[in-house]
């Protein structure tokens, strides 16, 4: 597919073997880790332009805007790349919850050890 990715930021970006790149989603202000979904080019595109994430769904393989159809929407405050040009970091103001499950983020519900 092709892509309205400003080719500067596409040039950087370093994808998997199938295009994409792992997308946090962190709360703006507090911090709080929200979620991670995948974006290719035209996600994180979309994403810049917008102010809404979208993300590349790998089992339905299809774009999806966080919200549309949950109401759970998060606007873009802020997008970095990491140093590694892997991963992008999208500082988000998330309504309602996160998690399809419908937590608040999704990584509430499963602590493994340390944090208990």
């Amino acid at each position: 597919m092709t892509s309205n990715l400003d080719p500067a930021i596409a040039a950087r970006l370093k994808r998997s073997a199938d295009g994409l790149v792992p997308a946090i989603a962190q709360q703006y202000d507090t911090g709080e880790v929200l979620m991670l979904g995948w974006m290719d080019d035209e996600a994180l595109h979309r994403t810049l332009t917008t102010g809404r994430c979208t993300y590349w769904s790998r089992s339905r393989q299809e774009y999806w805007v966080k919200g549309d159809t949950s109401g759970h929407v998060q606007h873009v405050k802020s997008v970095a790349l990491d140093c590694d040009a892997d991963t992008v970091l999208v500082k988000v103001d998330q309504v309602g919850a996160a998690c399809h499950t419908g937590d608040r983020t999704c990584f509430d519900a499963d602590v493994l050890g340390l944090g208990k």
